[in-house]
């Protein structure tokens, strides 16, 4: 079993006329690998290509410049993260990734950033790169607009309207991820990864790889596959939240990244991560429970599910 290809190219907006073989498509990667490709998707080259041109040059300032704009200065969970400082396989060592995070920016005044809600709020920029900002932003606005026909081809292949989730993203929680990973090194033991083996924790995830690969996935058999790179494609996704939401008929299989196919240099990644606005109730959709059977997951919100993940994987204990 490998990652399949799905092509999006006539099924781009609601109601097109490849719409219902792509959502066909979608339910089986989504009920066997959780990941796929998705060529056809529209998204310029130019535009990645300048994603991780920027990616480069965010870990080409210097080491005190990123200190001065971590994440740990930031309320909203933006800025700079360095090696080591995050574990995704709680068996692993320390990931071997330094991040660059940001969002959508949500003014002072915005209720969910006055109720404390964890990432909405302000970006941290670096004065240096006075274009990131807005470049960032317009990706975003690219991502998200991706992600919602996503959603809406989900919503056909589960049966619903097309038009299902159209309703639960009036504050999308989003996050814009830059990685860099440096080489793997050469006396690593079988604990030491770029990313330790983890699944997301979200709704979907739109990642664009450099040509270097190092992104291993784990199918439904307990084989690793490696994702190798596929031109003008973005590897998708999906995160725990989608088999919560369809009571675990849709997969989040594990994945992990080891940089060792780069010849000693560094392999870039630009993951995007989508969910819904932050009060979303997140309980098995019409048609996921059978009949005479109990949910397997007890309903929440969207922010409750993401706020207990960073807490598990930051090694962090809930506020009494």
């Amino acid at each position: 079993m490998g990652i399949p290809v799905i092509d999006l190219s006539g099924a781009g907006t609601p109601g097109s006329p490849r719409t219902a073989e792509v959502a066909r498509a979608l339910r089986e990667a989504c009920t066997t690998s959780g990941f796929f490709y998705l060529v056809g998707h529209g998204v310029p080259d130019e535009q990645v290509r300048a994603q991780f041109e920027l990616t480069r040059q965010l870990f080409e300032l210097p080491p005190e410049r990123r200190e001065a704009l971590s994440v740990r200065h930031s309320p909203s969970m933006r800025g700079f993260e360095t090696l080591g400082e995050q574990t995704l396989d709680a068996e692993a060592r320390p990931d071997m990734k330094e991040s660059f995070y940001c969002g959508m920016a949500y003014p002072d005044d915005h209720p969910y950033v006055r109720a404390g809600y964890q990432g909405y709020g302000h970006n941290q920029w670096p004065a240096e790169l006075p274009h990131a900002p807005a470049q960032c932003e317009a990706y975003i606005q690219t991502m998200l607009a991706l992600c919602r026909r996503l959603m809406q081809l989900l919503a056909v292949s589960l049966g619903l309207d097309e038009h299902h989730f159209d309703g639960s993203d009036a504050n999308p929680l989003v996050t814009l991820r830059m990685l860099r990973y440096p080489p793997h090194p050469a006396d690593a033991d079988e604990r030491s990864f770029g990313a330790g083996a983890h699944t997301d924790w979200g709704a979907i995830t739109v990642l664009a790889q450099d040509a270097h690969g190092g992104l291993e996935v784990r199918m439904p058999d307990g084989q690793w596959v490696a994702a190798t790179p596929l031109a003008g494609s973005f590897v998708i996704n999906l995160g725990d939240m989608i088999p919560r939401w369809t009571n675990d008929l849709y997969r989040s299989n594990p994945h992990r990244v080891r940089n060792l196919h780069s010849g000693g240099r560094a392999r870039y990644s630009v993951p995007f991560f989508y969910d819904p606005d932050y009060l979303t109730r997140i309980e098995p959709l019409p048609g996921t429970v059978p009949e005479g059977e109990v949910p397997r997951h007890e309903p929440c919100t969207a922010g409750e599910h993401l706020r207990d993940m960073y807490l598990k994987t930051y090694g962090l204990k809930a506020a009494a």
